[in-house]
């Protein structure tokens, strides 16, 4: 049931808890994008497939992301906690990773070579029943005006865990795809198992969020909050995806002597590095202010990209793109928390990786088919950061807490 830890207005450790989760998440995610052609095509499948897999995955989770976040709500309501939820949700998930890779052992027969990409889905859906209930809980672990001061610690890790992507890619690689599933399986559990020492139902508003949780299903949700949630969600992974596949592109063309994933890796590092001045900023200045200055600078960005002709340029923009995401991405969870009532907190949450999942199948399933110029992708980021941000700044007035 939930309990009250202190008076503190931010509970630390379950913050950091919460925060080994995010890097777990991200980090499996960085292993199987890595592997995933291969894997495929070590089975026979061509790797056009990986596409149409990813867009299945995310189509998927355009559904299940605030259905189970929904869902969470209503057992937070029912038996105190949702916990249980998220604890079965990354047992299924770690062993269905680990099992992706054991089917190599298995020989390439024609059972064994359909069963990969069935597993693929299915740990995928799988990861879709944690997620949002397991993030929606930061709205317990600190009061409303220190969301995105404790949120900077969520992406501190997301930004750390992605950097690995595009950094240490070739390490993961030459470990195999064994060692490095396990590892990520392994991870994920190890940061469930943290979060639940620290104590996973603790709030800092024991008493509001009791008066809350007494109706859930009787508070009022907004259809509009929901719309200017999931439509920040799909303008922010819209954006953020165009960026991050087209700015390689842009450097190998303007600026061939430098090495394009040290750019992007720096970009995850600036990330993580203002992740935590950009959470002190936006408790300062307020989350939608901050939230739309970081917005208002990437659109600018992403039009200066193609302008890129230099090395020493190029590492600017990486780190002024890094501390630009910084502003949004700590804003992202307390915008949806802030625009549902307290016993909803999973919908908000849900909607917003609802959002973020419609956008990669957009780009996965439409835009990479276009093959958009590098001024047109950009031109259209800065199109989707501008959304993004008319999404936040029309919330207007939100949920008191």
């Amino acid at each position: 049931m939930t309990k009250q830890a202190s008076n503190r207005s931010i509970l630390w450790a379950q913050v950091w808890g919460l925060a080994a989760m995010q890097g777990a998440i991200t980090l499996t995610w960085v292993i199987y994008n890595l592997y995933l052609v291969d894997l495929l095509t070590r089975f026979g499948f061509p790797q056009a497939l990986a596409t149409g897999l990813l867009v299945i995955e995310n189509m998927l989770a355009l559904i299940m992301e605030p259905l189970m976040g929904g869902f969470s709500d209503r057992l937070q309501h029912q038996v105190g906690t949702k916990f249980p939820l998220v604890s079965l949700g990354v047992i299924l998930s770690a062993g269905l990773f680990l099992a992706i890779p054991t089917l190599l052992f298995w020989g390439l027969g024609p059972v064994t070579r359909w069963l990969l990409p069935l597993m693929m889905v299915a740990w995928a859906l799988a990861m879709t029943t944690f997620r949002s209930p397991a993030m929606s809980l930061l709205g317990r672990y600190a009061f409303r005006t220190r969301w995105p001061q404790a949120a900077s610690i969520l992406t501190l890790a997301g930004g750390v865990t992605g950097a690995a992507g595009p950094l240490a890619n070739q390490a993961i690689l030459n470990v195999g795809p064994m060692v490095a599933f396990a590892f990520g399986s392994g991870v994920l559990l190890l940061a469930t198992l943290t979060l639940g020492r620290f104590g996973p139902n603790l709030t800092v508003t024991p008493q509001a969020l009791t008066a809350e949780e007494e109706q859930p299903l009787q508070q009022p949700l907004s259809w509009r909050n929901l719309a200017l949630i999931f439509g920040t969600g799909m303008g922010v992974g819209l954006g953020f995806r165009l960026v991050m596949t087209t700015f390689p592109a842009i450097l190998k063309l303007n600026v061939p002597t430098i090495a394009p994933p040290l750019v992007m890796g720096l970009i995850f590092i600036s990330v993580a590095i203002t992740a935590i001045p950009a959470g002190w900023v936006a408790t300062r200045l307020g989350n939608q202010r901050a939230m739309i200055l970081g917005l208002a600078t990437l659109v600018f960005l992403a039009i200066g990209l193609n302008g890129i002709s230099s090395q020493g340029l190029s590492l600017v923009m990486a780190v002024l793109l890094g501390a630009a995401f910084s502003l949004v991405f700590n804003g992202t969870l307390p915008f949806a928390l802030s625009l549902v009532p307290p016993a909803r907190a999973g919908v908000g949450t849900g909607m917003y990786f609802s959002g973020g999942a419609l956008a990669t199948s957009m780009f996965g399933g439409l835009l990479k088919g276009m093959s958009l110029s590098n001024q047109a992708a950009m031109l259209l980021a800065a199109v989707t950061f501008l959304v993004a941000g008319l999404c936040v700044g029309g919330s207007g007035r939100q949920v008191s807490r």
